[in-house]
């Protein structure tokens, strides 16, 4: 590529180089390394199913335990809320008022979403707020044409001299109109927090914002703070912290060339596999991971904090059994009974793959190769039934060396061209909703260095979309999968119930995120 003088600068001001984006730039055409599935995790092959006994022993054993030690939140929250609003965005760009009506571009461009949005915007909580605006910038909107009022409105919701809630972060949109008052996702984490993860009396969160977002969710966490701590009776102590500008990558056109925006380069976060460092900078005994979207109305919060204590309650669980064992290796005087107690607790309760040749080793490497496995941080993952939503699941992996590893699989990451893996895929019956509970330390109470359990090999190119324009991205090693890869990974399968995304903003309408009638 031959950069302009100014491109080159802005590069350089991205604390990159241009022999670095000219790498980038070469990856889009190589063919990425695609993982090899085996098979879908399944309940009894990878997926834990616990009976209602069992659930409510972990989250009673949670409640008990967790009172001794630093819990904190940790939510990926970087994300503006462009996505949710594409199919406006292409309305914006492609229709022409003086040409057709809204019902004949809807039925041209065949936009479900479009139609939905118009049918159902007064029941979406940023409604009130822009129209009220609307009526105060045209007095005479009464007898404006139904089209040209809805084409205002669009206007004034997305335009950047309105309130350009496409730029917007995700979490300080607004989300949920209750009856006195509308609340924002990262309001609704705080609430969420103060239910499961509230150690005398304090919940202590962190939320990876962008730079240029960081004052808005100060001056609303300052705004709602009183609010919420007298109702949940918690004082919050929230962090924040920024994706390093260094991991960002150049963003392509579909043709691999840069893709520019009012004449820039466009450089977009290396997805959330970025994040390993901000996790990894954490002072906690146990982290909880969940997405800003991922939010309830407070009338549904009890099941998704109970099985957050399930999940949590499992993994110390296991994780007080592995760090008994992880010491016992460590004094290096271990008898074989033992040696075999421990490699079947590892393969069978961590899923740890143990090498067929391991009965013929010496009891000395054997001790050598349990360590290696026993000795890494622990997440235990709920896991939803799979109803169709966009995203990665849970499967067996066979890596480059032959072992077998359990893990997150995004579908870029997936040879879909092959009719095997393609069908493997089709045959997954669960979901990875990122409901994640994360412990990070070994048993002398040393965090773990995140990054060196990370699969630096499992980057990937994913498409987006910018204002409604689909763009190639460069993604790293994504947090919870290849950012993960060489953790120790149990599975639990959680109800369908628990995962409320919110990726467009008709699901905005969804049950969860409306009051009861």
């Amino acid at each position: 590529m031959n950069f302009t003088k100014k491109e080159i600068k802005q590069i350089q001001d991205q604390g990159l180089d241009v022999k670095t984006i000219e790498s980038q730039l070469a990856y889009f055409t190589k063919n990425t390394q695609r993982v090899q599935l085996t098979a879908p995790a399944t309940v009894g092959d990878g997926i834990v199913q616990f009976s209602d006994e069992e659930r409510h022993e972990f989250s009673k054993y949670y409640d008990t335990t967790s009172i001794n030690l630093s819990v904190v939140k940790f939510v990926p929250a970087s994300g503006a809320a462009s996505r949710m609003f594409k199919s406006l965005y292409q309305f914006l760009e492609h229709y022409d008022l003086t040409k057709e009506t809204i019902n004949s571009y809807v039925n041209r461009t065949r936009s479900l979403d479009l139609f939905l949005f118009f049918v159902t915007v007064e029941k979406l909580p940023f409604h009130d707020q822009v129209f009220e605006t609307l009526k105060d910038q045209y007095p005479d909107y009464k007898s404006m044409p139904i089209d040209q009022r809805r084409y205002i409105f669009v206007q004034l919701l997305l335009g950047e001299e309105a309130f350009n809630f496409g730029h917007y972060p995700k979490g300080l949109l607004p989300f949920h109109n209750y009856k006195t008052h509308i609340t924002t996702a990262f309001e609704e984490h705080l609430v969420e927090a103060s239910r499961y993860a509230k150690i005398n009396g304090t919940s202590t969160l962190h939320f990876t914002v962008s730079k240029p977002h960081h004052q808005q969710f100060l001056e609303h966490f300052e705004a709602i703070r009183t609010i919420v701590e007298t109702k949940t009776n918690t004082t919050f102590k929230i962090s924040y912290s920024f994706q390093d500008p260094k991991t960002d990558t150049l963003a392509v056109k579909m043709d691999n060339t840069p893709f520019k925006l009012d004449g820039k380069l466009l450089f977009r976060p290396s997805g959330h596999g970025a994040l390993i460092k901000n996790l990894n900078a954490l002072e906690a005994d146990l982290i909880f991971i969940k997405n800003i979207d991922n939010v309830v109305m407070e009338q549904y919060l009890d099941c998704v904090v109970f099985h957050k204590k399930v999940l949590a309650g499992a993994l110390l669980k296991l994780q007080a059994e592995a760090f008994t064992f992880a010491h016992e290796l460590d004094q290096n005087e271990i008898s074989e009974d033992r040696i075999t107690r421990i490699a079947n607790f590892l393969s069978k309760q961590l899923n740890v793959y143990i090498s067929p040749e391991f009965e013929k080793y010496a009891n000395r490497f054997k001790i050598d190769y349990l360590k290696t496995r026993i000795h890494r941080p622990i997440r235990v993952c709920g896991m939803v039934k799979n109803e169709g939503e966009p995203g990665g699941g849970p499967f067996w992996v066979k890596k480059e060396n032959g072992e077998l590893s359990l893990q997150i699989i995004e579908m870029n990451q997936i040879d879909t061209t092959s009719s095997q893996q393609k069908g493997i895929l089709e045959s997954a019956t669960h979901f990875n909703p990122v409901d994640i509970v994360c412990g990070v330390k070994n048993y002398k109470g040393e965090n773990f260095n995140l990054e060196s359990f990370v699969d630096a090999k499992a980057h990937f190119v994913a498409i987006k979309n910018k204002y409604g324009k689909k763009l190639k991205t460069l993604e790293r090693p994504g947090l919870w999968n290849g950012g993960m890869a060489l953790w120790n990974t149990v599975f639990v399968e959680v109800p369908l119930s628990t995962f409320n995304p919110v990726k467009k903003a008709g699901d905005l309408l969804k049950a969860q995120h409306q009051l009861e009638p």
